[in-house]
């Protein structure tokens, strides 16, 4: 855990971690931010425990939307804690695009789009 908090629960890896982390203090939405660290393992035991604290789920990764790690983080979420959720699972990912090496930093997710994930899963 890289951050601790009790509104929304951020799964991320990687260099999305900051952005999650950037997001969260910048929206000052108190979000728990899980660094997962590796995807095989994966640490379904800690992601279950921080969603069913906070009821709220968004990922952040830098793949693509369709066929990203997040579509199968978003399974085991649902699968282990459908009851706990009190809004939608939120995936902000990259676009579903070629990777555009000249506009990389449009194409990754930014603590902007976090944020409005955010703000999407407690308004629910």
């Amino acid at each position: 855990m890289r951050r601790d908090g009790a509104d929304v629960t951020v799964l991320a890896y990687g260099t999305m971690v900051h952005v999650a982390l950037t997001a969260a203090r910048e929206s000052g939405v108190d979000a728990e931010v899980l660094d997962l660290r590796t995807l095989l393992p994966l640490d379904v035991d800690a992601i279950v425990a921080s969603v069913r604290k906070t009821g709220r789920c968004v990922i952040v990764h830098e793949a693509t939307r369709t066929s990203g790690f997040g579509a199968e983080l978003a399974a085991q979420v649902q699968e282990r804690c459908f009851y706990d959720l009190e809004a939608p699972i939120e995936r902000v990912t990259g676009w579903d695009t070629p990777y555009p090496h000249a506009q990389e930093w449009d194409y990754f997710p930014g603590p902007k789009r976090v944020a409005a994930a955010f703000a999407r899963v407690l308004e629910a």
